[in-house]
């Protein structure tokens, strides 16, 4: 199947913005065509709210940041009923939840009860307030962004909130070329971003993913993955390998196939399992290489 949508101009704008990042763009795309949420952790100042809202211009998605604290109620988020005087009743005043990318920023530094808040809409694409729901704009992606929890004031996110991300971004430091050309201004900056396609657009790609061919091996692979995860306390669900599935998907869509290879599945791997697997951050990226070529060596 050949995509409707052409997808190589916009990456081309991406890559201009955030310098020497391809590959962590390339997956951060990926995720956006998957149909699922992003989580961005990293230092301060690599580019993570960047990254966010270039996304939104280059699709031309209704865009909110919020930055979470540890006072932040979940009807900051969500909304709340106000009394309409002319009409003596109650109407909903949607909170910046109801947009199409929403930035929630250092989401660790929230409550719990904000965050489950937050886990429903991700969950279901919709809120409850004052018991009638509400459904939210399509699409509808958060991409999160969280500081090292060695940070003052953050905590570390539960694990059905870590699950509800498809993938764990890392930007990291630019190298030495890349951060020289930053500094000359020789790059794109985010109001020369051009909206190349539309909401619509996106949702005719993610519908196009879901058609991408997987053969029985392929899925045997990701099951070989998910299982040899399983051999110690560190586990892929069977939501994770799901997810799996889905991101190869996508990597093989935006790279003009039709059918998942291996290779797909290897390299969006690290991004959708690392967070959820048992440990900090360097000790699942060591699990997940490993379960790689472990599976790999008996193939």
């Amino acid at each position: 199947m050949r995509s409707s949508i052409q997808l190589q101009p916009t990456l081309q704008q991406l890559n201009g913005v955030l310098l020497g990042k391809e590959d962590q763009i390339r997956l951060a795309l990926t995720c956006l065509l998957a149909g699922g949420h992003l989580l961005l952790e990293d230092l301060p100042g690599m580019g993570k709210t960047t990254l966010a809202e270039a996304l939104a211009r280059c699709f031309n998605l209704q865009f909110q940041r919020l930055h979470f604290t540890n006072d932040l109620l979940p009807a900051d988020l969500t909304g709340i009923s106000v009394l309409d005087p002319a009409k003596g009743s109650f109407r909903f005043q949607p909170g910046p939840l109801f947009c199409q990318v929403l930035l929630a920023d250092e989401i660790n530094r929230a409550s719990p009860r904000t965050q489950s808040a937050l886990l429903e809409a991700m969950a279901s694409g919709r809120v409850s307030v004052e018991r009638t729901t509400h459904v939210l704009p399509q699409p509808f992606v958060v991409i999160a962004s969280q500081n090292g929890l060695d940070q003052s004031g953050t905590s570390p996110l539960p694990e059905s909130q870590l699950d509800r991300f498809l993938m764990r971004l890392s930007l990291g430091f630019p190298d030495r070329a890349a951060e020289a050309a930053m500094l000359n201004g020789d790059h794109a900056h985010l109001e020369q971003l051009q909206a190349l396609l539309g909401p619509a657009d996106l949702l005719t790609a993610q519908q196009e993913v879901q058609t991408v061919y997987t053969s029985r091996a392929l899925i045997d692979y990701v099951l070989d993955l998910v299982h040899a995860s399983r051999q110690s306390q560190a586990g892929l669900s069977p939501r994770a390998s799901k997810a799996l599935i889905t991101a190869a998907k996508a990597w093989a869509y935006l790279r003009g196939n039709s059918v998942v290879t291996p290779d797909d599945v290897q390299a969006v791997f690290s991004a959708v399992a690392e967070h959820r697997l048992d440990g900090g951050q360097r000790r699942s990226a060591l699990i997940s290489t490993t379960i790689l070529e472990q599976v790999d060596g008996i193939r």
